[in-house]
């Protein structure tokens, strides 16, 4: 990863890009979030306080999958009724670019795919539907309403303002796994697996009171 550095239009506070990709980051002084064309910043809203987090995982932890390593440099934060959900935005050390979605202590690892068949609209997908993607049969197993909740960090497209949305899972018998994410128009696809919090072997964790 390739480090930039610019000053925040708002507070004029120095802004370092991590990822030298990043379209999005969050001011980590007065919280504005900005979108960049280059290093040119524009302050397109302000974050929130984010609702407190169970997860372990945050910004600048490490670990390794498929025997590669990435960082956490930035995060969305959903809820829906049954509670919430973190997308880790974490990229490799070749500058490969990831997700990490973390929810009730389930892991995967996902990567954004594109280029093929033009994705089916929301109102033609329902729990049940199957769907090939990549050589693979995939089955809706939910459609999912979710509040967008918050940002921070840095993230591969401007992300920001977004109300409700709906995402559709895509299980298989296996490990495999997928979303359509109908938050962007054309929708978005995403296709990982679930993994194993162990086997990341994470490192810079959040540590909570009680813990050894």
């Amino acid at each position: 990863m390739s480090e930039r550095q610019a000053n925040c239009p708002s507070c004029g506070a120095p802004v370092q890009f991590r990822w030298s990709s990043a379209v999005q980051t969050v001011c980590p002084f007065c919280r504005s979030i900005l979108v960049r064309d280059d290093l040119d910043l524009k302050n397109v809203g302000q974050v929130a306080d984010l609702p407190p987090d169970p997860s372990p995982i945050q910004l600048l932890t490490e670990g390794v999958y498929k025997g590669k390593g990435f960082q956490v440099v930035g995060r969305i934060l959903y809820e829906y009724e049954q509670g919430g959900w973190n997308e880790w935005h974490i990229v490799f050390s070749d500058g490969a670019s990831g997700w990490l979605s973390d929810a009730q202590l389930q892991y995967a690892v996902s990567f954004r795919s594109g280029g093929g068949e033009p994705l089916p609209p929301s109102a033609q997908v329902s729990a049940g539907t199957r769907l090939r993607f990549q050589e693979t049969e995939y089955e809706v197993s939910t459609m999912t309403l979710a509040m967008y909740k918050g940002v921070e960090g840095e993230l591969p497209f401007p992300y920001f303002g977004k109300t409700d949305m709906i995402f559709a899972d895509l299980r298989t018998s296996g490990r495999s796994f997928g979303t359509l994410d109908y938050s962007e128009e054309p929708p978005l696809l995403f296709l990982g697996e679930w993994v194993e919090f162990e086997d990341l072997n994470l490192k810079n964790l959040r540590q909570f009171e009680g813990w050894a």
